[in-house]
């Protein structure tokens, strides 16, 4: 039977990086029905709307596997701080935080409330969530974890001790129902407050429906300071104890005394891969961002308020000069300022580059729209590393810089038919000049658009062009299990 030559759109002249870390090659595109459905010498190929792409690479949509993306795919559709990258695909439920199951009225604790997540008509099911994904799809597809911690916070009344016997099976009640509607694995985030008196016996427990279902285990660890070692046991532990693979979520190492373990956490990283199923994922920035915190040795290093609650004005500003205006320690003054956000310079360039150029990292941007300033990542993470850290610096070459945010976390992330270009794939693409694409968000002004990304196609729609939204919403929901409602 002869393939038919008339598509949707056929993008002609381009150079292909198929997400497969393979040398680029020139070929025309074509697509119909949201899928790839030609490739290679297509001149006899006719098509409703042709796109010369002559000078550009043409990519798998970027998939960003951390994300605290939960609530603006809701509030925000356009995801422009996504789709301005590039990214075409978020994960999110990350470090333990999901919207769902809440219940309503209940006093929400940090980091909880970043999502800022209403008080009434929550999510109480994850079920409803899902749903809500699948009446208002945004423009970006979207895949959903659980978070032990919302799961925490809604079954315990104290969780500041280990959950007793009637609260895990509560717990695992909650994630074999989130899983049996689509969720595709579990995370925590036993680094807060709400979640670090969690045993690893408790997440074990919760966790046990993963197996039957499919999924993974997410984790923003319990330390990435002086403990990073032994916390990377225990996360493994836990994947050996379910059978399931486990994500190091934004792999790093914190803290000024412990810049340069990185030497140390990979090669247990890449030991503990040769039997079991590991993956870890990061961002290009030496600095993190999370709530207002006052732990040992995380004020020690500058701090940069992003959002805050009682005092909305110091967004933008250190918290040293915050400290000083008021003739407060920088402690004292970070506890005024709570509950909010900050920016934490916790971390050593050689590190990140360490752990970017191991082979095995996904990219993954950890950003989140918390006030008025916001991690610069949450817009330029995936342009930084194809312009910053691929181009500029040589740290490894277009197609594995490609690769670690396309094919390689579709097939940590298990999403078949996304992350690469071939016959039959989802049409999420992304159209970028090599020479040109760089990031253009900084800590002053962390929200200007990426500089050299041309087109996005979501599902076989342009969702971004000339350097603006397109106003589709093109997105899908991606899940692991079939729908049960």
């Amino acid at each position: 039977m002869k393939k038919p030559t008339h598509h949707a759109l056929l993008i002609r002249g381009g150079t292909v990086i198929d997400g497969t870390k393979a040398p680029r090659f020139h070929a025309d595109v074509a697509i119909s029905d949201g899928r790839i459905a030609a490739m290679g010498e297509l001149d006899t190929h006719t098509a409703d709307d042709i796109l010369d792409a002559s000078g550009l690479i043409v990519a798998p949509g970027f998939i960003d596997v951390h994300t605290h993306d939960d609530l603006a795919l809701l509030s925000d559709g356009d995801m422009a701080c996504k789709l301005s990258q590039g990214v075409t695909t978020v994960i999110v439920g990350n470090c333990g935080i999901s919207p769902a199951p809440l219940r309503n009225g209940m006093d929400l604790p940090m980091p909880l409330n970043l999502l800022d997540i209403p008080a009434e008509n929550r999510f109480t099911s994850f079920w409803a969530y899902l749903q809500a994904l699948r009446a208002n799809p945004a423009a970006v597809n979207v895949a959903a974890m659980v978070g032990h911690t919302a799961l925490r916070v809604t079954t315990m009344a104290d969780t500041q001790r280990t959950a007793n016997s009637t609260e895990i099976a509560a717990m695992q009640q909650m994630l074999d129902e989130a899983l049996r509607a689509g969720a595709i694995g579990l995370s925590s985030g036993t680094f807060y407050p709400p979640a670090a008196h969690a045993s690893a016996e408790e997440i074990i427990a919760v966790g046990r429906p993963l197996a039957e279902h499919g999924g993974l285990y997410a984790t923003h660890m319990r330390d990435e300071a002086d403990q990073v070692l032994e916390s990377l046991e225990e996360s493994f532990r836990i994947g050996r104890e379910l059978g399931v693979p486990v994500v190091i979520s934004h792999h790093k190492v914190m803290n000024k005394p412990n810049f340069g373990r990185s030497a140390q956490t990979l090669p247990f990283i890449l030991k503990t891969m040769q039997h079991q199923c590991v993956a870890l994922d990061c961002y290009p920035y030496t600095a993190g961002a999370t709530m207002i915190r006052t732990d040992r040795g995380v004020l020690d290093s500058r701090v940069l308020i992003a959002s805050s609650v009682p005092h909305p004005e110091c967004a933008g500003r250190d918290l040293d000069e915050v400290a000083a205006e008021w003739g407060l320690s920088k402690v004292e003054a970070a506890q005024r300022l709570e509950p909010g956000s900050a920016i934490y310079f916790v971390m050593d360039e050689h590190d990140v580059q360490r752990i970017l150029a191991f082979d095995e990292t996904m990219i993954g941007s950890d950003g989140i729209a918390a006030g008025a300033n916001p991690h610069p990542r949450l817009w330029g993470t995936f342009p930084r590393v194809l312009g910053h850290y691929s181009r500029d610096l040589g740290l490894f070459p277009l197609e594995t810089a490609v690769w670690k945010m396309t094919g390689l976390s579709a097939r940590n992330f298990r999403l078949p038919g996304r992350g690469t270009l071939k016959l039959g794939s989802h049409a999420d693409l992304v159209l970028f000049d090599a020479i040109n694409v760089r990031d253009s968000a900084t800590y002053a002004t962390p929200t200007l658009t990426a500089q050299g990304i041309s087109r996005v196609f979501v599902n076989g729609v342009v969702a971004w062009q000339g350097g603006a939204h397109s106003g589709a919403r093109s997105g899908q929901l991606i899940t692991r299990s079939p729908n049960i409602g």
